[in-house]
């Protein structure tokens, strides 16, 4: 029997994925390998994707932290502070986005509405299309039959994981460097 569902989910987002900007892409990754160290953030389902995020960039070497972890440490001038937000309206990620503006750091964000309080503080952003709950009535690039903001989580996590290539492109790393960084542990 078909999984029409499941189905219905990869078509949405082979169609999203082209609409998603290349040149964005790169100028994020570019960001991210100039900045001294990145700092990550992002709430809900968005931050969950931004914490796969945070585990594949530390494979690749990149010094990065996830913004409220224990063990994160001050932001500062030539640091990077990337957010995760599809409505960029998420207040308690605006309050980190000003602070880290004051601090000194640069800001990008992976958002639906680039003209968001977060998105216009932004140094760089990365456009997904796709609808979350904060932004009910307003008109999408693409429609979904998902609910909520899946498919811009999903497209995220799939686009985080298209950066980390992009990443390792532009340093050189293979597959065994970031296995060689991958916890040892369990």
């Amino acid at each position: 029997m078909e999984f029409k569902q499941l189905l219905t989910v990869t078509e949405e987002l082979s169609h999203a994925a082209r609409l998603v900007d290349g040149a964005q892409a790169e100028a994020l990754a570019d960001e991210i390998l100039r900045a001294k160290r990145v700092f990550i953030a992002g709430a809900g389902r968005s931050g969950l994707c931004a914490r796969a995020f945070v585990n594949r960039l530390m494979h690749l070497g990149i010094a990065v932290h996830f913004v409220g972890d224990q063990t994160t440490p001050p932001i500062a001038e030539g640091d990077l502070l990337l957010i995760g937000s599809g409505s960029g309206k998420t207040a308690g990620l605006i309050v980190i986005a000003e602070k880290a503006k004051k601090l000194g750091a640069r800001l990008a964000t992976v958002t639906i509405s680039p003209q968001s309080p977060i998105g216009a503080m932004c140094d760089a952003v990365l456009t997904l299309p796709g609808t979350t709950r904060l932004l009910a009535g307003e008109k999408s690039a693409v429609e979904s039959a998902q609910p909520m903001g899946s498919l811009f989580e999903q497209l995220c996590f799939l686009t985080y994981d298209a950066i980390v290539m992009i990443l390792m492109e532009k340093t050189g790393q293979t597959r065994e460097d970031l296995v060689r960084r991958h916890g040892n542990l369990e």
